[in-house]
This record gives structure tokens, C-alpha cells and sequence, in this order.
């Protein structure tokens, strides 16, 4: 991964309401683009123009998303007038959640590639982009995909079907159904068979930072966005639902990079969760921070049937956990596991007591932040920030009881 030139504290983003274009200097992709003779007129402008293209399909390019303290949850939740919790929506962006943010810089690191002669193909030859996923992430990638005349495939579970399948054949992806074969080892058979294709020729170009680090690049730029929103302490705990892992890992490292005090928290549902495993085991076999070199002593894929109301977080492993548990370790932070019970609260809370029609994936945070405050881990003074990161599609809200 390529560092970006430029700190936190000294940077200061330019006047736009395009994030990429803003903090374009503290992303890894400008530099990147810098060495290989670009000017910063042209690396704006670069990034404006594949903006334009995905703004055409999308209907709306990248933007600001909007982050606001949600009274309503606020009190029902029991928090002061002094405390509250700050909602950042992510429903408004590209393709309707957080996952566009990752996959934009893998989209503009592959044209500059190609646009400099860096690629081994040109535009009359380009190889499949390939994505394990069948959610949030696979409508991204098409959507980005479609936006610059890109062929993807995208690998799903056999059993997907719904609103989500209809749309990767409107934005004409190539559909992969991925059921279990006998002698399969333990893992999502859907990344099984994304990591055949890749080794195939594919491009990887899905949200698993282990599987192509630009993914993280972009995934910081949420962070930058909060704290130039909000401040750089503004928030005692920022809690933040984890799938793969690359969504926190993003947040997490632009928080600590900006010298924010705040904790990062990491939720998974309790029918899935390698993650919280992971950071008990790192804390046995050496501390949580730097625990790469023990993966096989942390990390494995989740043994049973991961089970959830918020399915786009059921990743058997949690891909992105090193760097998770790095910003948890420095921003003293923790992860926190919520009961099934908790992460249906949260989504006809959300419901309840917001506008924002999000998915039970994208208020999982808040499930986090529902188990916090019914083990008191969270004081009632304290500002506390969640993400709603993905809008819902063609679900039900649960029957209330």
C-alpha cells in the first residue's frame, strides 16, 4: 500500500463537495497519480471526470453525506441533552451505501493505469473485474463497472435471488451462483471461486483489502469526511458495524491518523463474529496490535451457519481484522458482540426514530450501540457516532411486537 504524503493535522481539504476531490492529497491513489507525471490540475480533474461517468448511472456522484445528531434516538436511547447520537448517512452515496467509497479508488487506480500505459491492456482489452458478494458491495461494483463499460462478475451464494439480483442484471454484471462443493475448504464458497477467477487473469475489485489494498484507500475517506464535519474530537466513541472488516478498517485508520481521540468500535452480530474471537486471541498470543504474523492463531473462518437479519455482515472471516484491531488498539476501542435480538431493535429503531430508509445491515451499528447501552458502556453524556450505511431494498420492517 502507498502512504499518502501528507498527515492528519497538516492536511486541510480543498473546496469541493466531492470528498475525492477534497482530501485527493491524503489519498494514496494521488500519489500514485503524481509519480507517474500527472500535475494536481490533472489529477483533479482525473478524478471529476470518472466522477461525471459514474454520476450518469448512478444518478448522483460522490457528495458529502450528511451526519447529524438524531434526537429522537437520542432520547430513546436515554441520552442527555449534553450527549446524543450523531447518524452519518451513507444512503445518499453511489449506489446506495458506504461501498462505493471503497471500490472508487480501485476504479481510478485501474484507469490511470491504463490511461499511462502502467497496465498491461488497453481499452480494447480489458480483462473481467470479479467481486464476491451479493449485497451492497456487488451493486457498487456494477454500478462503477457500468459507469465506464467495464465487464464484472459477480459471485453469489446459490441462494440469491430478490431486488439485489434484478439490479446486477439491469447494470449488466455476469452472475456467478456459488453452492458448496464437496471438498471445499472452510470458508465462503463464493470467495472460493472469486479467488480462482482472479488467479484466472480477473481483476480483483471487491471491499476485502486482502484481496486488493486500494479498497482501503477510498474507505478512509469516510473518516476524513466525519472529522471535517464534526471536529476532530467531537465524538467519544464512533461504533461501526464490521463485515470484512474494510469499512472499520478505513474509518478506524483515518480517525487515528487525524489525532482524534475517538474510539473506534467494532459490532458483529452474534451469529457471526470472527472478529471479537480474533482480538481475545490476539490479546493471548501476544496483544492486539500488529497481529498479523498470527493469523492462523486468530483468525479462521466462523464454523457454524452465520445467521443474521443483517446478512451483509456475515463474512465467515473478517478479512480486514488486522487493521481493525491496530485502530481499536490505538484509539482504545474494543469490539462488542450484539444478540440477534439487538440488531432487530436497531433496525425498527432506526425506523422508528429516523427518516432514513436503511437496511438491517446498514443500522447494525446501531445494534452495537443498543448492547453498549444496555451493559451501561456507554455513558448518557457522551456524543457517540453510528453509520448508516446502506439503504434498504424491497424489505419488509419487522412486525413490532
Amino acid at each position: 500500500m502507498i502512504d499518502s504524503e501528507v498527515s492528519g493535522n497538516e492536511f486541510v481539504p480543498d473546496d469541493s463537495d466531492n470528498p475525492f476531490v477534497a482530501f485527493r492529497r491524503m489519498l494514496a491513489w494521488d500519489v500514485l497519480a503524481a509519480s507517474s507525471g500527472m500535475s494536481d490540475d490533472e489529477r483533479r480533474s482525473f478524478i471529476e471526470g470518472t466522477d461525471a461517468l459514474v454520476a450518469a448511472v448512478a444518478g448522483t456522484g460522490f457528495r458529502f453525506t450528511p451526519v447529524a445528531r438524531e434526537s429522537r434516538l437520542s432520547d430513546e436511547l436515554g441520552f442527555s441533552a449534553s450527549g446524543g447520537v450523531w447518524v452519518k448517512d451513507e444512503t445518499p452515496n453511489v449506489a446506495g451505501s458506504h461501498k462505493a467509497r471503497h471500490l472508487f479508488t480501485e476504479l481510478l487506480h485501474l484507469l490511470l493505469a491504463e490511461s499511462r500505459g502502467l497496465a498491461p491492456w488497453d481499452a480494447s482489452s480489458r480483462p473481467e473485474l470479479a467481486i464476491a458478494s451479493c449485497g451492497n458491495a456487488a451493486i457498487a461494483a456494477s454500478t462503477l463497472a457500468a459507469a465506464v463499460r467495464w465487464p464484472i462478475r459477480v459471485f453469489v451464494p446459490q441462494s440469491a435471488d430478490g431486488v439485489v439480483v434484478d439490479t446486477l442484471n439491469l447494470l449488466g454484471a455476469v452472475i456467478e451462483r456459488c453452492p458448496r462443493r464437496d471438498g471445499d475448504p472452510a470458508g465462503d464458497p463464493c470467495v472460493l471461486r472469486f479467488r480462482e477467477r482472479v488467479a484466472a487473469g480477473a481483476v480483483p475489485f471487491g471491499v476485502q483489502g486482502t484481496e486488493n489494498a486500494w479498497c482501503l484507500d477510498g474507505g478512509r475517506v469516510i473518516g476524513w469526511e466525519l472529522v471535517h464535519q464534526l471536529g476532530t474530537d467531537a465524538l467519544a466513541k464512533m461504533i461501526v458495524q464490521v463485515g470484512g472488516g474494510a469499512f472499520a478498517a478505513g474509518i478506524g485508520e483515518a480517525l487515528v491518523l487525524s489525532g482524534s481521540r475517538t474510539a473506534l468500535v467494532a459490532v458483529q452480530a452474534q451469529g457471526c463474529a470472527p472478529l471479537e474471537r480474533a482480538w481475545r486471541m490476539a490479546a493471548k498470543t501476544g496483544g492486539t496490535a500488529n497481529a498479523g504474523p498470527r493469523w492462523a492463531q486468530c483468525m479462521w473462518p466462523w464454523e457454524s451457519e452465520p445467521v443474521s437479519l443483517a446478512d451483509g455482515i456475515l463474512d465467515d472471516e473478517t478479512y480486514d481484522w488486522v487493521a481493525v484491531c491496530d485502530a481499536m488498539t490505538k484509539s482504545a476501542g474494543f469490539p462488542v458482540v450484539s444478540p440477534e435480538s439487538d440488531v432487530v431493535a436497531a433496525y425498527a429503531m432506526a425506523h422508528r426514530t429516523t427518516s432514513i430508509d436503511v437496511s438491517p445491515t446498514g443500522s447494525a451499528g446501531l445494534a452495537g450501540l443498543i448492547t453498549l447501552c444496555a451493559s451501561e458502556r456507554v455513558n448518557p453524556s457522551e456524543r457517540v457516532g453510528v453509520v448508516f450505511s446502506g439503504v434498504r431494498r424491497g424489505l419488509d420492517l419487522p412486525t413490532p411486537r
